[in-house]
């Protein structure tokens, strides 16, 4: 089975910065598109930033020019840069993959734990 392990979240000051770790094990063929999603209290699930295959990278306007994504394939990792961090970025933050396993024919969608980012002074 595949399994998606995130670290990376914790307390930070306004301005300060975190980065986010997702790495993937099990038997995986390839990996279409990692991407990080965000849960706040009372608010429902958002995308912040996902890259493809292909290194296509789609950003959530709220942290354009803030956050970083990127990946390493050779890891089976993803990860998210957060730089400049508001208050209004605390949330519960989620890895997601869209992979083929090895063996299947069809993709399926994997989430991460969840690790919470809390963003206070």
């Amino acid at each position: 089975q595949v399994q998606l392990v995130e670290s990376g979240g914790g307390l930070v000051q306004p301005g300060g910065s975190l980065r986010l770790s997702c790495a993937a094990s099990g038997s995986i063929y390839t990996i279409y598109t990692m991407g990080w999603y965000r849960q706040a209290p009372g608010k429902q699930r958002e995308l912040v930033a996902d890259i493809t295959s292909a290194f296509n990278i789609n950003y959530a306007d709220s942290v354009k020019g803030r956050f970083t994504i990127s990946r390493d394939n050779a890891k089976n990792t993803v990860y998210l840069q957060m730089n400049s961090l508001k208050p209004e970025d605390t949330a519960v933050y989620y890895c997601n993959m869209r992979l083929i396993r090895r063996w299947a024919g069809t993709p399926g969608d994997y989430w991460g734990q969840g690790t919470q980012v809390t963003v206070s002074s």
